[in-house]
């Protein structure tokens, strides 16, 4: 195992890049791919699914850890967030990332929290669901990806043609869609690949806000999967989906405080409109929201109709 470079300034970084880049292609790697991992660190195994994805698509695996706070409406969530940089790094490079990109506040935010004067904006796609409970969260989620694709890619090694790619986890499915419509709306070259939900045994998502969820807690939170479940399952059954039902039970589940459980198109984050008889007719994602015990939790699970199931 060969520890990651970790670095923690952008000039610092770009320079380790661009002397990996020359070195790939003095190695006659024509056109070496670079994957960027973007993390706010507390690693779990869903991260390590996206380094392992990167690494078996690309001649270049970069992380980024960084807690940002541009993305948290409660102060206290951020305060609380784990930290552990030396058990991050470990994870990183037990799958086989080669750079580490870990910068301080000041380094992403000069004179935060004055700074950043400019930022980007989600727009509509940023205002729904989550965007709504938590105003400003993809606003600050889209302006550090947009720093950290300008950090990454930028001409760094002139004589190197690289392509670069950024990998997501498809549990936080509204990050990526809006992270899909930013890089077309402002032509990053960056294309983004996404990686399928990694659970639990008992089926609950991982999540680095899990470690702060008590037994009981968890016990509570599995009702959220459970509800995405019966959905799915439904679909796949050509059956009514009952959305209100599977909502009411949530609303009345122990332990479970829901902001909202809501069926939606994958690409628009609209509301599916059912035909009369409630069953799915496209594919459509299920997305739900709940604060259980000092947590707030988001899971989602893809709906298929009953023909594309089959």
């Amino acid at each position: 195992m060969t520890e990651p470079q970790v670095l923690t300034t952008v000039p610092g970084f770009r320079a380790a890049l661009a002397e990996l880049l020359a070195m790939r292609r003095d190695a006659g790697v024509v056109a070496p791919t670079v994957g960027l991992v973007p993390t706010m660190g507390a690693l779990h195994p869903g991260h390590a699914a996206l380094a392992d994805a990167a690494r078996g698509h690309s001649d270049i695996v970069v992380a980024s850890i960084f807690v940002n706070p541009l993305q948290f409406d409660d102060a206290e969530d951020y305060r609380h967030y784990p930290r552990d940089l030396d058990a991050d790094i470990d994870i990183l490079a037990s799958h086989g990332v080669d750079l580490v990109f870990a910068p301080d506040l000041e380094e992403m935010y000069p004179g935060h929290p004055d700074g950043p004067l400019v930022r980007v904006s989600a727009g509509e796609l940023g205002r729904r669901w989550e965007g709504a409970s938590r105003p400003g969260h993809f606003d600050g989620v889209v302006t550090v990806v947009t720093k950290l694709f300008h950090i990454m890619a930028p001409p760094i090694c002139a004589d190197v043609s690289a392509s670069f790619e950024a990998w997501f986890g498809e549990k936080d499915a509204e990050q990526l869609a809006i992270i899909r419509r930013m890089v077309t709306d402002l032509n990053h070259e960056v294309t983004i690949r996404s990686v399928p939900i990694v659970r639990d045994d008992d089926g609950l998502a991982l999540s680095s806000r899990n470690r702060r969820l008590s037994a009981q807690d968890r016990e509570h939170a599995l009702q959220l999967s459970a509800a995405l479940i019966a959905l799915a399952r439904r679909a796949e059954a050509g059956e009514r989906l009952d959305l209100k039902g599977v909502v009411a039970g949530l609303q009345a589940a122990e332990g479970v405080g829901l902001d909202y459980l809501v069926v939606v198109e994958p690409a628009t984050l609209r509301p599916v409109e059912l035909p009369a008889d409630g069953v799915l007719v496209d594919e459509a994602l299920a997305l739900v929201a709940a604060r259980v015990g000092p947590v707030r939790l988001i899971d989602t699970m893809t709906l298929r109709p009953q023909d594309d199931a089959m």
